[in-house]
């Protein structure tokens, strides 16, 4: 049987892993931590606005299972917050299991704390990964989706050190380039001044730490929105965020709290002290990252040049998924792209011709335009996500952008490309 090895266990690499099982790869996904999904476990927030389209895209393709735990998930639906709308907020707490669960009886080889920090090549290829402590990894095709966060070097570098977030680099050991290891060129996203990288964009407040009544909000709408005094509003902090779907003043002169199990507080960061002084934040604390008074993992520090296959430019046999495929935000947009690389490693392996998907998909379009865009000095400064900012505008101006159901599966139908990712390749 063909052999798949993912690297990296978020979102995307837990989609790439699951579509190339179903193509027919004996798959094995390499995680360097304790648990899967990665930023998956302090995100939430589904189907807002565009990621909608995206995500019956993914299930008309043949990609729904990791969206039907995300819905099975959810703590809230039909959610409207500032800039979004029909928002799904799944439980943080107890998705990851799910997930979990998913891929074991799918017969996938799950290995956690296995950290890739190097590669043996012949020629072009990638013939082994090798593990921190020694062990040899041989597959015919390779995935990276390890994103591109860490190690705390670069988020003392780029940002304010290391602030203890769920990717726990000081435990696990950081994150390590395989494409750039391969004899791949990594690009570094920029931000409107030039630096590098990128402020992660929110972080978790304990619920029971907050007062009755935004408990109460939050468990009833799903969201607070809790307006701040006008000392404390610092719309400085917008430019600083990546996810720019977030970027609007609503969200510099509020606090927005959203219910995801925890109360996930939507800015880059707040510091402690400021934050305990605003009514019904008296006692509030930190989850995750537990600094998140001080600041934020810093991110798109290594993206690989890829083609629209997910391919990896200059490397044979590597794929990629997630943010290290490209400045992307969010978990839609990791699925997404995951299952395509997923998809297309096993395509590789057999010969067979790659799938690229049509432009005129919503998903389509984002990985041929955030492509295109990476050409660009402006386009390092930007950020693409089916949510909001500069994509979803086109989204409209595509007409890309529905939530009408059957709609989104005529248009997967009409390229005879309905369920692809279901079935074994042969």
């Amino acid at each position: 049987m063909y052999k798949v090895a993912v690297i990296g266990g978020g979102w995307a690499g837990c989609a790439a892993a699951l579509t190339a099982r179903k193509a027919g790869a004996e798959v094995t996904l390499l995680e360097k931590t304790d648990m899967l999904l990665g930023l998956g476990n302090v995100g939430g927030i589904m189907r807002n606005n565009g990621r909608f389209t995206a995500a019956e895209e993914n299930i008309a393709l043949g990609a729904g299972e990791l969206f039907g735990i995300t819905d099975k998930c959810s703590r809230h639906i039909n959610v409207n917050f500032p800039g979004h709308r029909h928002a799904s907020l799944y439980d943080v707490t107890r998705v990851e299991p799910e997930v979990r669960k998913l891929l074991k009886e799918r017969d996938i080889d799950i290995r956690f704390m296995s950290r890739a920090i190097d590669v043996i090549m012949r020629g072009d290829d990638i013939e082994k990964l090798i593990l921190a402590g020694g062990e040899e990894i041989e597959a015919d095709a390779f995935i990276e989706t390890t994103g591109s966060t860490g190690g705390p070097g670069n988020c003392l570098t780029y940002g304010n050190g290391c602030c203890m977030c769920i990717l726990r680099c000081p435990a696990f050991g950081p994150r390590v380039s395989i494409s750039a290891k391969a004899g791949g060129s990594d690009i570094m996203g920029r931000r409107k001044d030039g630096s590098f990288g990128a402020f992660s964009g929110s972080g978790k407040l304990e619920k029971n730490s907050l007062s009755e009544e935004i408990r109460q909000t939050l468990n009833e709408k799903g969201v607070a929105v809790i307006p701040l005094p006008k000392e404390a509003v610092k719309k400085e902090k917008l430019d600083m965020k990546v996810c720019k779907q977030y970027a609007l003043d609503e969200y510099a002169e509020n606090i927005v709290l959203l219910d995801t199990g925890y109360a996930k507080i939507m800015t880059p960061f707040f510091d402690l002290e400021s934050l305990r002084r605003i009514p019904g934040f008296e006692n509030a604390r930190y989850v995750d990252p537990y600094a998140g008074g001080k600041g934020n993992s810093i991110r798109y520090l290594s993206v690989a040049e890829r083609d629209n296959a997910m391919k990896v430019s200059g490397v044979g046999n590597l794929f990629c998924g997630g943010e290290k495929a490209g400045l992307f935000v969010g978990h839609t947009e990791a699925i997404s792209t995951g299952s395509l690389a997923g998809h297309n490693a096993v395509r590789f392996i057999m010969g067979m011709k790659l799938l690229e998907l049509p432009a005129s998909l919503a998903i389509g379009d984002l990985i041929a335009f955030a492509n295109s865009s990476l050409k660009k000095e402006e386009g390092l400064m930007t950020r693409f996500t089916f949510a909001g900012a500069e994509y979803f505008a086109r989204m409209k101006e595509r007409r890309l952008y529905s939530t009408d159901t059957e709609e989104i599966a005529r248009r997967v139908r009409r390229y005879d490309i309905e369920g692809i990712y279901e079935h074994p390749l042969r």
